[in-house]
């Protein structure tokens, strides 16, 4: 990790500092809130900035040309509340850019920062930027964001690692991770820095607009100062009838777009002279977007899938030989590599797996002739010499789960893949593990640990019991994902997660009795990625409430 920098000294900041210490308590702050047709959602948005105090001078809430009840209820707001100023666009723009700019020439205030309506600001997030910008003289100040997953609330941090700590970086260089964090909403920005730099959004419908719009930021070399506290609430509704952009995958106009902005961010970094940020992008790309895609490739029809290699190919064949060196043992390379080396789509089960998180390498383990390992005898080009040389704690390890459910307690086996004599080598020494619940990331009581015993094929395999009991009780609803830590010598380890192994009705829902409730309904079963996960609903009210759910689900795909 890079250091960071000392505190700026530079004269355009002291006399920017200076200009703006009597007026530290004045009014600094604006934020632009966009919307389109959410009427559900959008004072909520605007009242969480007017919420931030008496930093925030005005609240610009731009309306794309909603044809719903938006325009009137932010007008109502505004008759009540002289900080807010609506302004509505005549004709709607088919993306965010264009409000967004809209907003930004409308914008009095010294900082500015922007907010969607279909999101808000927690309490205190202005006041943190703020003094975080006017501390370090910064000309960008960002923050954690996290995305809530509505209904049922469980938050997940954005880009956490960025934001662990508090840290003031001179230029962006210094901190090429910075790419990563493409969102515009988790940060405050000096508005004459903006506007000294032409920094805008793209105008029109350009989804992905602020992959652009943060390429432009770090290649104008900001002074930047990240704060490990929660500025921004990224409110995620996957059953809403109309799909956020970012969610919104299921054609392939969505790929192309993301790749689009991907390749203009690149191109943006690297005609600013900004090389190593250039070259961390396309990395980014591969760890990423790839990722995320190749996840989800093996959910969509044959078409999908054989327009999106080839536009896959097509865009990965701009890379050069740096870009494949830069952090040549990171799984997203080896996806690329493959991708590059198959003019159709294949191994698609296996890609999805090396793309999860952590990754997983599925067996075959092919080599050369010469011994090197190779991803496949088909694709021997495809070789996987960092494998050899990886640290074991990154290794992306194989195992395979089965939980057959019984009377008072499932049975769950375990088994670990050797890799190349990787494993083998690093000697395995006991399988800890642990049932977490998504919603509430509570553990479900002290992780087993079990020493593995080596099965004949050369992996290792280990049984457990998972008794009932300990999904009983209403904070035993829920979804509960298996976690898999294995420890090696030399104090070494590895969390993973592990393959569920679909066998004779495993993964069948089924309901099954415990000391503490009467009944528990049960359903194990593989998520998009691929690992073993567990569906439980306690008692009968939990049932029922699993049963309304599931029509829920029909009526509304229906």
């Amino acid at each position: 990790m890079h250091p960071p920098a000392a505190p700026a000294t530079r004269d355009p900041h002291t006399a920017h500092a200076a200009s703006t210490s009597h007026t530290a308590r004045e009014p600094q702050v604006a934020v632009v809130v966009i919307g389109y047709n959410d009427a559900a959602h959008v004072t909520t948005a605007v009242r969480s900035a007017l919420a931030q105090g008496p930093a925030v001078r005005e609240v610009v809430a731009v309306d794309d040309c909603s044809t719903d009840d938006s325009p009137d209820l932010l007008a109502r707001l505004a008759a009540s509340e002289p900080r807010v100023k609506v302004v509505r666009r005549r004709v709607n723009s088919g993306g965010c850019g264009s409000p967004r700019n809209t907003g930004l020439d409308r914008v009095t205030a010294p900082y500015v920062m922007f907010l969607d309506s279909d999101d808000v600001l927690p309490p205190g997030a202005v006041d943190t930027l703020l003094a975080a910008a006017r501390g370090a003289c910064a000309e960008v100040a960002g923050g954690l964001c996290v995305r809530r997953e509505l209904p049922e609330g469980r938050a997940v941090p954005w880009e956490a690692a960025l934001y662990a700590a508090h840290a003031v970086y001179e230029r962006p260089v210094q901190r090429p991770r910075l790419v990563h964090d493409t969102l515009c909403v988790n940060k405050l920005y000096r508005t004459d820095f903006l506007r000294e730099h032409g920094i805008r959004f793209p105008e029109g419908r350009f989804p992905y607009e602020d992959f652009v719009f943060s390429a432009r930021v770090l290649a104008a070399g900001p002074r930047i100062a990240l704060v490990p506290d929660r500025v921004y609430v990224w409110h995620v509704r996957r059953s809403a009838d109309r799909l956020s952009i970012s969610l919104d995958r299921a054609d392939i106009a969505n790929w192309r777009a993301r790749t689009e902005a991907c390749r203009l961010a690149y191109e943006i970094l690297l005609g600013a002279g900004q090389k190593e940020l250039a070259r961390a992008a396309r990395g980014k790309f591969l760890d990423h977007e790839l990722r995320m895609y190749v996840r989800e490739l093996g959910m969509h029809d044959t078409e999908y899938r054989r327009a999106w290699w080839a536009h896959t190919r097509a865009y990965l064949a701009e890379y050069d030989a740096s870009d494949w060196a830069y952090n040549p043992t990171a799984p997203g390379r080896l996806i690329g590599r493959v991708v590059l080396a198959s003019p159709e789509p294949r191994d698609l089960p296996r890609l999805r797996d090396l793309a999860s998180r952590p990754a997983r390498l599925l067996p075959p383990y092919a080599r050369t002739p010469d011994g090197t390992p190779a991803w496949s005898a088909d694709l021997p080009q495809v070789t996987l010499e960092p494998v050899l040389t990886r640290p074991v704690h990154l290794l992306p390890l194989a195992m395979d789960a089965e939980l057959r459910p019984r009377a008072r307690a499932a049975l769950l086996r375990l088994r670990l893949h050797e890799l190349y004599g990787r494993v083998a080598q690093a000697g395995p020494e006991a399988l800890e593990v642990e049932w977490r619940c998504r919603e509430s990331g509570r553990a479900a009581g002290a992780r087993t640990a079990v020493a593995p015993t080596r099965s004949t094929d050369g992996g290792w395999c280990v049984d457990t019991p998972v008794p009932w009991v300990t999904f009983s009780g209403s904070s035993g609803a829920g979804t509960w994902d298996l976690r898999v830590r294995v420890r090696f010598r030399a104090g070494a380890y590895r969390e993973v997660t592990a393959h569920a192994r679909a066998g004779a009705g495993l993964l069948r829902r089924r309901a099954v009795f415990s000391t503490r409730h009467a009944l528990l309904l049960v359903q194990p079963y593989a998520t998009n990625s691929g690992a073993l996960a567990l569906r439980v609903a306690p008692g009968l009210r939990g049932v029922t409430s699993v049963v309304r759910a599931r029509l829920h689900r029909l009526l509304h795909c229906h």
